[in-house]
């Protein structure tokens, strides 16, 4: 979760709200994210997030056994994720086991996916704006205005297409048309207001 302060400043909060509430739930690997990442049973995959954001999905594949990769690009994004990092660390147990699961980088996921060479690639852009922008959420606003409006997300989905060694997963609105310029996906996971496109390279093994 990423709570606002006094000064409204962004905060990346991984034990406190939404977040903290499905950790301590341990929803486990029934979830849309996790299928749709490839995690079953016997089998846990490396996982880069290549677009790192608030780190939410991160912290849930990290918390059900997968060694995941955070790449951000804004430095203030980078640093903030950082801070929920190491405020998560310092809650010990569970928690500290998870971070010690995650490793940020800075940087821009075109130029590093291809020294990672990953088993599975999480894409989750900036997506577009609703028609009514009221309904936005406060917090995605300032998310917005920090890391902008993802222009090259095409250039990365095909990035992360020709590096990913077994899957690539791209996070979409439900009913938003297709990302152009890439393939059809292998299938889809539906969820409320979500969807997940899943480009199987290789069977996980």
């Amino acid at each position: 979760m990423a709570q606002e302060t006094d000064t409204d400043e962004l905060v990346v909060d991984f034990v406190g709200g939404a977040v903290g509430h499905r950790f301590r739930a341990s929803e486990g690997r029934g979830q849309a994210l996790a299928k749709a990442a490839g995690l079953m049973r016997g089998v846990t995959p490396d996982i880069v997030d290549a677009t790192a954001g608030l780190g939410r999905d991160a912290f849930l594949l990290a918390s059900l056994g997968a060694n995941v990769t955070l790449i951000e690009r804004s430095q203030k994004m980078h640093d903030l994720l950082a801070q929920g990092l190491e405020r998560a660390a310092a809650e010990g147990g569970r928690y500290a086991e998870t971070v010690a699961r995650m490793t940020l980088l800075y940087g821009d996921s075109s130029l590093l996916l291809p020294e990672l060479k990953p088993q599975v690639v999480l894409v989750d852009p900036m997506h577009p704006p609703r028609g009514n922008t009221a309904l936005v959420k406060k917090e995605m606003r300032q998310i917005r205005e920090i890391v902008g409006t993802d222009p090259d997300s095409e250039n990365l989905m095909k990035v992360a297409l020709t590096f990913a060694q077994n899957r690539v997963v791209l996070k979409w609105p439900l009913r938003a048309e297709p990302m152009a310029g890439i393939r059809k996906p292998s299938h889809q996971i539906l969820g409320k207001s979500t969807r997940y496109d899943v480009f199987v390279i290789a069977k996980i093994t």
